[in-house]
């Protein structure tokens, strides 16, 4: 099978540029003796991917309990459910729990926390600590931290942060700075809680940029990052990788064409890319995502999704479009690859060329 056997709009992954992507993080996580990579799986989705990111079935992240499911049930246990947990689903991790798991929650309220104190399952949690993102958790000095950390007493896991204001950075300074306050920041409440008698095993922080370009860890035990698996437009003017090591791209054909306005249409609208924008605040805008051909090449130039209809791609380009044929395939390289990949139920597997060596699942949903 080849890429001109598939059904379109649909996803293709790079299976080189997946590993070239993992490698470097993995190098980047060396760098800082006893730090464990702990990936975060909410982009990639696929047990396929999970086994070349964790192939030791080692810690990860997720960010649903489907994602959780599914990775538990292919052997990997030491889990972090990284978005706040609520009583309603508090059954549902000790079930995974009791089942062989090794599910943690995490939470920055203190009656949750005494909710979770309380369940009859085996449940652990860690305290989310605001390291100036400014989305969830308590901040490393709130009076609060101490006693959330008392109210959970035994099931405190450890403490968690997520340093997403990274992304506001343009530069691997800005990157290593927003990551040294986010390990000062987490290290101290790490420190408070201890100085209290609580334990703290865990100390996780993370983010694809930071990870990558952060100059100390000490004090942290894990990272987690997830994007930097695939990559997208955004995170390549992040540094985080170039815009050659996209992994990642939607596969569509030309619909339409119109010399007048110097456009093509493609089959992949929004409900295929997505209709993130966030390059609209960055460097170079991309629109809706870069046009490569059907090898994933920039043979087009400057080609973007200009305008995303629900099926309906508009491509423009500064330079005079070539006449393709009705049927072309080409390439979308994604603003934000999480929410690409999100409308899609599998990954079309290619290794540098049109030849589709495999196909991946994914799981959705919640």
């Amino acid at each position: 099978m080849t890429l001109d056997d598939l059904p379109t709009p649909c996803l293709v992954l790079d299976l080189g540029l997946l590993k070239r992507n993992l490698a470097a993080m993995e190098a980047a996580v060396a760098r800082h003796p006893g730090l464990v990579l702990r990936p975060h799986l909410k982009t990639a989705k696929s047990r396929e991917v999970a086994r070349l990111a964790s192939p030791d079935h080692g810690p990860i992240t997720v960010s649903t309990l489907a994602e959780a499911r599914y990775f538990a049930e292919a052997g990997w246990r030491d889990q972090i459910y990284a978005v706040g947990i609520v009583p309603a689903k508090l059954d549902a991790v000790a079930a995974l729990n009791e089942a062989g798991a090794a599910v943690k929650v995490i939470t920055d309220d203190l009656d949750l926390a005494r909710a979770i104190a309380l369940h009859p399952g085996p449940i652990e949690a860690l305290i989310e600590v605001d390291v100036g993102e400014g989305r969830g958790g308590i901040a490393p000095e709130d009076p609060l931290l101490e006693a959330i950390g008392a109210a959970l007493g035994p099931r405190l896991a450890g403490v968690l942060s997520h340093s997403g204001h990274s992304y506001n950075g343009r530069s691997p300074e800005d990157m290593a700075a927003v990551a040294e306050a986010e390990r000062a920041g987490i290290t101290l409440a790490a420190e408070r809680l201890r100085a209290a008698g609580l334990p703290v095993p865990i100390v996780s922080l993370g983010s694809s940029p930071t990870a990558l370009h952060a100059r100390r860890m000490d004090g942290v035990t894990d990272v987690r990052a997830g994007v930097y698996m695939f990559g997208d437009l955004f995170q390549a003017q992040l540094g985080t990788h170039a815009v050659g090591d996209i992994a990642l791209t939607v596969l569509a054909s030309v619909i339409g064409r119109s010399s007048v306005r110097n456009t093509l249409l493609l089959d992949a609208g929004a409900l295929a890319l997505s209709k993130d924008r966030s390059t609209q605040a960055a460097p170079r805008d991309y629109g809706f995502g870069l046009v490569l051909d059907q090898l994933g090449r920039p043979s087009l130039g400057e080609a973007i999704i200009a305008r995303a209809y629900q099926e309906h791609g508009e491509v423009r380009n500064e330079a005079p479009m070539p006449a393709l044929p009705l049927g072309t395939r080409l390439r979308v390289a994604p603003n934000h690859c999480c929410l690409t990949a999100a409308a899609h139920d599998r990954y079309h597997v290619v290794d540098g060329d049109e030849r589709v060596i495999a196909v991946w699942d994914r799981v959705n949903g919640w």
